[in-house]
């Protein structure tokens, strides 16, 4: 069960405090009048009341699930399992669909999908449909933490979906859509789902069905349009490896495996001889940049064990293995890469982007730790702008990598890009990043007043900028200058804030001695 969906659900549930009283009258409700006889509901009202609680009610309710005639009762169990397994809430179309592939059919019936009706019916009242989104989901988060308690009551259910999944995607209906396509066509409302996450329940669980199912699938993966749609869902638009309107060219069923980090199926498919590890995509990414960029470590010790690898095989954008996982902050991925021998840890992208610029550029503190660990990693190697990684933590907040890249005795705090004259603690006091402006203030190397190539300090970016804090910070500091003007129109920090109307910033800075309230500027006098 995916988390961030059950933390979803909850969420959904937090003011709804009344819900679970009326819930369970009605489940304690509707099991009393099951029973036929007098003699038989009042035993089951005893039974109830004693209980006294909503799990009571569940298994009550379950229980006349499984009584029901013929296939209703397989068919109230398995809505319950999908709903309460599947990875996102489920559509309608895409739940009735599911529901309707028979195991081991070649071809989708049409006649044999159940009607939301049904499947309302069939579940005695413990799921319903959200109205404003058409998904189905359980009546409450309780009965979640209910099934998630009793995984007994459903066999095997990752892999039951996961073959369904696959049956469903290798069937001719699906297998005859063009991989041109952008979408699905509402003919399968089901396919997209299966397409990205047959994967996921494949891993958590798989019967030899599913590995076969799976390895067919896979087999001309790049002519199928489900490759598509997992690569439009999962992968930022520019980094898609095709063409929007045309195919995911060379995105093979290895690649495929590699990107889900299924460890048995890449295995499997590697054993055939039928597989090189050297093709790329339509952008370059090779099986390792796939492992790599998804952080599936499996993958990436099974690809290095082969001879015929190259670990520092450039992809997209020229971006290298190592680049890919140290961006993605996957740790696992990045210690292996560095265990070989022949990896270049400084291998820099096509901006000329390190795997430590990328790994500061987004706060990944533990991958900047491993890289520091090396002394051919070079902590002050600017990009093509000449922004060190200590630039790009700064001007995004992070502060925790920050003080990472401080830790490192040969990294300079207080380096200036040649572009813009801008140090780190210009970046931070900018972004309003108080935290950051702290901890480089704790350094005595660190020059507070330094100005950029306009004549901006830190405190006159600050205050232009409306961050407070960040203006009390500097000016507890003897050796800033409050009232220092920049070089372009002769404006104070003092005249930038009053003009963009910050009155706190205004009422500190007047708080101060050495600050001038009339300084005219170059443009209006």
């Amino acid at each position: 069960m995916n988390i961030k969906y059950l933390a979803n659900i909850n969420s959904r549930y937090d003011s709804l405090t009344v819900v679970p009283s009326f819930l369970l009258v009605s489940l304690n409700m509707d099991a009393v009048l099951g029973e036929i006889t007098l003699h038989q509901r009042r035993r089951k009202l005893d039974e109830m009341t004693k209980g006294g609680g909503l799990g009571d009610a569940y298994a009550a309710t379950i229980s006349r699930i499984k009584a029901l005639q013929g296939g209703r009762s397989k068919l109230g169990m398995d809505v319950l399992m999908w709903v309460s397994h599947a990875e996102r809430p489920l559509h309608v179309d895409e739940l009735c669909h599911a529901l309707g592939v028979e195991e081991g059919s070649t071809d989708l019936n049409t006649r044999n999908i159940p009607a939301i009706e049904t499947l309302l019916a069939c579940s005695l009242g413990l799921i319903t449909v959200e109205k404003s989104s058409s998904t189905v989901r359980l009546v409450h988060y309780t009965l979640q933490e209910y099934l998630s308690n009793n995984p007994h009551l459903f066999l095997k259910p990752h892999s039951t979906i996961a073959e369904v999944c696959l049956t469903y995607l290798n069937s001719r209906h699906v297998r005859g859509f063009s991989p041109t396509l952008n979408s699905v066509p509402p003919t399968a409302p089901f396919a997209e789902y299966a397409s990205c996450y047959w994967g996921q329940h494949a891993k958590q669980e798989a019967s030899e069905n599913v590995k076969t199912l799976a390895l067919k699938l896979l087999d001309g993966y790049d002519k199928h349009i489900s490759s598509k749609i997992l690569l439009l869902r999962g992968v930022h638009p520019w980094q898609q490896p095709l063409d929007r309107e045309g195919a995911p060219r060379g995105f093979t069923g290895l690649h495929g495996a590699a990107y889900l980090g299924w460890v048995e199926i890449a295995v499997a498919l590697l054993e055939t001889n039928k597989w090189d590890v050297y093709p790329a995509d339509l952008r370059g990414n090779t099986a390792l940049s796939w492992a790599a960029r998804r952080g599936n470590e499996g993958i990436i010790k099974v690809l290095l064990d082969r001879s015929d690898v190259n670990p520092n095989q450039l992809g997209a954008w020229g971006k290298s293995p190592l680049w890919l996982a140290a961006g993605g902050g996957h740790e696992g991925v990045v210690r292996i890469l560095l265990e070989r021998s022949d990896i270049i840890p400084e291998e820099a992208g096509e901006w000329g982007q390190t795997p430590l610029w990328r790994a500061a550029m987004n706060g990944h503190e533990g991958v900047i730790k491993i890289l520091l660990e090396r002394s051919d990693v070079n902590p002050d190697k600017a990009d093509n702008w000449g922004r060190a990684p200590l630039h790009v933590a700064a001007m995004n907040g992070h502060e925790q990598a920050v003080k990472v890249l401080l830790g490192r005795g040969d990294a300079n705090p207080d380096i200036t890009d040649p572009k813009y004259g801008r140090t780190p603690l210009s970046e931070a006091a900018e972004g309003g990043h108080a935290g950051v402006v702290r901890a480089l203030l704790k350094r005595h190397d660190v020059n507070p007043d330094k100005a950029d190539k306009w004549g901006r300090t830190p405190l006159w970016l600050a205050a232009e900028n409306g961050h407070e804090e960040v203006v009390r910070i500097l000016l507890e500091r003897g050796d800033v200058n409050p009232d220092a003007v920049d070089t372009e129109y002769g404006r104070a920090p003092l005249l930038q804030a009053a003009k963009n109307g910050y009155e706190g910033i205004v009422m500190t800075l007047l708080g101060r001695n050495g600050v001038t309230p009339d300084t005219p500027d170059n443009i209006y006098g």
